[in-house]
């Protein structure tokens, strides 16, 4: 008999220092699906799953905002931590416990993993010359030097790297640096930083093999890691610096005063001190089992990381390196996911799709909704998703509404009025082929590999079949026949045992609308084990109330706007330093390219293999054909000025190439959602692109 796993899930520890916004609740949603997934099942199979985070809150900006706001550090990060968890509730996100990286907790395993790394040699105190700024008396982070990019001389440019020319530079090159703090001219100063030694052949020894380990699950994440780390020999990796000097909020080093902890460092260490402080109110969690590496290792305890590919470069290198030489446990896996886009473009405030987690709830909206559409885009790699909202207010109102619940809502009023609430028998014949028609277990992979799109998708086919069911049977119709009464009680009592069913499924995307139906069915808190169960006969269910309204394309218009700013120039964001520093890396490792792309250019064209799924006319149109696009997990329209060369007619069924994350194009024909690949040359004609045979709607063209 198998044991029952032990599995510590973690989020990337949002900085205290902003507001939630819808690109970072990406993230917190998949991390909580997983979670909830695995707590419905059986005790037997997952006997722990803990869902620990915090707020990330030291740092310079931390203490920078604070000083300006004229309170102490430790107010700010207390209010932010309050905002977060209030926004992260109004989502569902359910953890365990969501506490604080400035906390005794974390402070304890710093100072003890810092400890151990200078005990293995693997800690190096080197001068390093900075700018320092004379009037605020402190050294200045990168993103607080302005002044000339020392390639382009494009002026008012940051102390790292260039937005006019991708340049990346030692801050101490920048001409005419002024300090963003103060606006005194910056001064160099030497000053003794700590180090990490990376560098050290134990290090990088180690990361060959735990990276390919750590990342398995994600082959694109594992080729840049290695990317980073390097052929044998090459000692890409340099050592992390992993000190600042005073003033800085944080924590400060044992044995060397005045030097404190660089945020990215104590950061991580958060999960450990969450889940150190959960365990001091709950006593059967054993904190040893899933940090140290001995007790870990006997235990067979699961880590999990859910991060951002921004910050993958400290999760799978940093992060390892320091656990394992400091003799901690390292991650079972780190998964990596992609970034948000809104209708095809980076949120813009000025556009009004910057939108954060409070203005959506203040606005009226359903979390599940959202919670649902990031479902059904997200699946195990790193590719971005994008929040078509339009999109989002068709697959919603069609999936939830005009599939899910409408299964409920056209059979629980016979019950009511028919039979006092009572269930009768199940139609043994809708629902007898458990491995063809109900595929729980198909279902349960797809959700334990993080491919949610896949289980959605499997679910809503089993949500047509039961609406299938009830269009065929016809209640309606059986109700006005009073020698059918047993035949409406049996159709109406097997669609609601589905609509029960298709409830589970969706319980791990949608918490609180399954709570309800638990409340309307009458019945305890649905288990993954309950699938293969009917309610039994004569079972009463409570009147139905209407369980879930369609989105309304006046409510995103009215959310849109509310998170309009104006087109007024505007200081340019502080990245949090965990960005920035990733940034830095990509930019050390990029050549500026003249007549060239980079692959990484390249990449950002999203292609996708399109089954073309109808093709008609358009009215009024020259040149254009109307093209519905399957691409498997989706349908796209796509207007396409192919008309000279095609017939419609011709074209449904065959497979084309399509610029997926191409912005959707108002058109006074409607709305565009893409384009086609065609070839053409200086004579006539137009050819539209097709893959080999073997190719499948939404593989993505590399």
């Amino acid at each position: 008999m198998s044991v029952p796993r032990k599995i510590l899930v973690t989020s990337a520890l949002p900085y205290a220092n902003g507001a939630i916004h819808l690109g970072h609740l990406v993230e917190y949603i998949q991390t909580d699906i997983w979670v909830r997934f695995q707590k419905m099942r059986p005790k037997e199979e997952v006997g722990e799953c803990w869902y620990v985070c915090a707020d990330d809150t030291h740092g310079t900006p931390i203490m920078l905002r604070a000083d300006k706001e004229g309170i102490a550090p430790e107010a700010l990060i207390a209010r932010v931590h309050g905002e977060h968890a209030r926004d992260f509730a109004g989502f569902h996100v359910a953890f365990d416990n969501y506490h604080s990286t400035h906390s005794e907790e974390t402070r304890f395993f710093a100072n003890d993993i810092y400890g151990k790394l200078k005990a293995a040699g693997l800690i190096e105190v080197r001068a390093i010359e900075q700018f320092y700024d004379p009037v605020k008396e402190m050294f200045l982070p990168d993103r607080y030097i302005k002044g000339e990019c020392p390639k382009c001389r494009a002026a008012d440019q940051y102390g790292d790297s260039c937005e006019a020319c991708g340049a990346a530079y030692a801050p101490t090159d920048l001409k005419n640096p002024v300090s963003a703090v103060s606006g005194a001219t910056p001064v160099r100063k030497s000053s003794d930083h700590y180090f990490f030694k990376l560098s050290d052949p134990r290090c990088q020894e180690f990361l060959r093999r735990a990276t390919r380990e750590v990342c398995r699950t994600q082959p694109e994440a594992v080729n840049k890691l290695q990317e980073w780390l390097g052929e044998p020999g090459d000692n890409r990796l340099t050592d992390w610096d992993i000190s600042r000097d005073a003033p800085y909020f944080g924590f400060e080093i044992p044995g060397a005063p005045g030097k404190y902890f660089y945020v990215w460092l104590d950061a991580p260490i958060g999960y450990f001190g969450s889940l150190k402080n959960l365990a001091a109110r709950t006593p059967s969690i054993d904190v040893a089992a899933f940090t140290e590496r001995e007790a870990a290792a006997r235990t067979g305890t699961e880590l999990y990381h859910f991060v951002g590919k921004d910050i993958l470069y400290f999760h799978a290198l940093f992060w390892p390196a320091e656990l394992e030489h400091a003799g901690y446990r390292i991650p079972t896996a780190v998964f990596a996911h992609g970034f948000l886009t809104v209708d095809g473009q980076k949120m813009s405030k000025s556009r009004g799709t910057f939108i954060t987690a409070e203005s959506y709830l203040k606005q009226g909206l359903n979390p599940e909704w959202l919670r649902y559409y990031y479902a059904a885009k997200l699946n195990a790699t790193m590719e971005d998703i994008d929040l078509s909202l339009d999109d989002f207010i068709a697959r919603v109102n069609s999936d939830l509404v005009g599939k899910y619940i409408n299964i409920a809502s056209r059979c629980a009023g016979f019950i009511s009025k028919r039979f006092d609430g009572r269930l009768g028998a199940i139609d043994k014949s809708a629902t007898v082929e458990e491995d063809s028609v109900w595929q729980s277990d198909e279902i349960a992979r797809a959700y334990e590999a993080r491919e949610y799109g896949k289980a959605l998708r499997e679910i809503m086919r089993l949500a047509d079949l039961a609406n299938q069911y009830v269009n065929d049977n016809k209640p309606w119709e059986l109700s006005k026949d009073a020698t059918q009464a047993n035949r409406l009680h049996e159709v109406c009592s097997t669609a609601i045992s589905l609509f029960r069913d298709l409830t589970l499924y969706l319980k791990p995307v949608l918490p609180k609308l399954a709570e309800h139906v638990e409340q309307f069915l009458n019945i305890s808190p649905l288990k993954w084990a309950d699938i293969g169960s009917s309610l039994p006969a004569g079972h009463r269910i409570n009147e139905y109330k209407h369980l879930m309204t369609r989105i309304d394309s006046k409510q995103i218009d009215a959310l849109v706007e509310a998170n309009r700013e104006s087109l007024a120039p505007a200081p340019a964001p502080q990245p949090h330093s965990q960005q920035r520093h990733a940034e830095r890396q990509q930019h050390a490792e990029e050549k500026a390219a003249v007549s060239h792309i980079s692959i990484d250019d390249f990449s950002k064209v999203d292609l996708r293999i399109a089954r073309i799924a109808s093709a008609e006319h358009v009215e009024g149109a020259e040149k254009l054909i109307k093209l519905t696009l399957d691409l498997g997990t989706e349908t796209r329209t796509v207007f396409a000025g192919i008309k000279a060369a095609y017939d419609p007619a011709t074209l449904a069924g065959r497979l084309t190439v399509m610029v997926a994350n191409l912005a959707p194009r108002k058109m006074k024909f409607g709305l565009s959602e893409g384009m086609v690949l065609a070839a053409s040359g200086e004579g006539p004609g137009i050819f539209l692109l097709s893959p080999d045979s073997g190719a499948q709607p939404g593989m993505r063209v590399k």
